[in-house]
């Protein structure tokens, strides 16, 4: 019998089957890639749904793509759940299985799910940051909205030491982490504040919820008319959109997933 412990990494035994979502991501993949991925990378992938459906968060995920263990950049940009992401620009050279895909300030996703489509007071957006943007001005690593009214973003500030952030809000709050790697988030469950999760810690930012911006969320760049602004050389490696969830346990989750993704490939 395995006992889930919520929080902790979860095993699957090499007997037990494999979780159907777990499953059907990894066909997809390895349809993508044309090729079937390492024992190991798919006992990966499946500890992580396994372990975030006994958390109680892999409900709340409503957009997520693994942007890392495929063996190709098509592998990379099959979602975990929800619909693909529209690629811009990104080619084969951009990808790294172990720790994601790289930006140049002229490449960007868009997640093909609208900032309202969530509640206004349930609505998470991570991502995994492998490397941290290094252009030394505002650039966002995911982002809808922009400034304007029910705006939720996460980035590097101008003033690198610092995070911008937002959660259905148009004031930003700053956290010093700008130089974070790993799970950086947001959570909204409450209409007066929002927590931030960077470093692997949770800080609160009070800051009252607005009506969500009808936006679409994109991930290294800003909505700019139709294109994108603010976009990021940083490196991800995984990212989520969705409802309220426990941001500890997703960083718990996700890191431990990229760490075994890493270790599972020659």
């Amino acid at each position: 019998m395995t006992i889930y412990v919520p929080g902790k990494v979860t095993l699957r035994q090499t007997w037990q089957p494999m979780d159907p979502d777990a499953a059907a991501y990894i066909t997809a993949v390895e349809t993508a890639d044309g090729q079937a991925l390492e024992e190991k990378v798919k006992i990966a992938i499946d500890n992580f749904v396994l372990g975030c459906k006994a958390d109680g968060v892999w409900s709340a995920i409503k957009a997520s793509c693994i942007l890392a263990g495929a063996r190709t950049l098509n592998g990379a940009l099959v979602p975990l759940v929800g619909t693909a992401p529209t690629n811009y620009n990104f080619v084969s050279g951009d990808y790294n299985r172990e720790t994601g895909l790289v930006g140049d300030g002229t490449k960007y996703l868009d997640a093909n799910r609208n900032n309202n489509a969530d509640p206004q007071n349930s609505n998470h957006h991570s991502v995994y940051v492998s490397e941290a943007d290094s252009f030394g001005t505002a650039r966002s690593y995911i982002d809808a909205g922009g400034t304007g009214a029910g705006a939720s973003n996460i980035g590097r500030s101008t003033t690198v030491a610092y995070l911008y952030l937002r959660n259905r809000c148009n004031t930003v709050g700053n956290l010093e982490s700008g130089s974070a790697t790993g799970l950086i988030a947001t959570n909204r469950s409450i209409e007066d504040s929002y927590i931030v999760r960077a470093n692997g810690t949770n800080t609160t930012i009070t800051q009252a919820s607005q009506t969500p911006a009808d936006s679409v969320v994109l991930l290294f760049g800003r909505p700019s008319g139709g294109g994108a602004t603010n976009i990021t050389n940083a490196r991800l490696a995984f990212y989520s959109i969705g409802e309220s969830l426990d941001l500890a346990l997703l960083d718990t989750r996700v890191s431990n997933l990229i760490t075994a993704i890493g270790a599972a490939i020659p």
